[in-house]
């Protein structure tokens, strides 16, 4: 009898910790977008985008498309230091020398499309395009 009453408690435990299947996923409406899409990307080539990462050698995004009155970020992420200088003379991109981890911002008030360089490394090069 002691065997039956643990086998019937064990089978009850057991039954009771047995995990019931999860909730259906409540139905879409159309027009609306399901809840499994991912999260939309932007497009490949110019990045619209505020900050830029100096890492690798390299700005990242090399090419980016910002509005007339936006500030942009550039945070040294290389191990090595880093400039962000306007290429020819007279452009407006003068950092200091920014070490691991600083950063320089500069506000583009005009439009057009801006190069810009390392002076330590010239070989990393990139552009800022700003539009009305």
């Amino acid at each position: 009898m002691k065997h039956f009453l643990l086998a019937g408690a064990a089978a009850l435990a057991l039954t009771a910790c047995t995990a019931s299947p999860p909730p259906a996923a409540p139905p879409s409406m159309p027009g609306m977008p399901s809840a499994a899409a991912p999260p939309s990307s932007p497009p490949a080539g110019n990045a619209t985008t505020n900050t830029v990462a100096i890492k690798d050698f390299a700005f990242a995004p090399a090419a980016t498309t910002v509005k007339k009155g936006t500030t942009v970020t550039w945070t040294n992420s290389d191990q090595d230091p880093h400039t962000v200088t306007s290429t020819g003379s007279g452009g407006p991109l003068r950092s200091p020398t920014l070490q691991t981890g600083q950063s320089y911002q500069y506000t583009f008030s005009t439009p057009g499309t801006f190069e810009y360089l390392c002076t330590i490394h010239p070989f990393m090069t990139a552009t800022v395009t700003v539009t009305p």
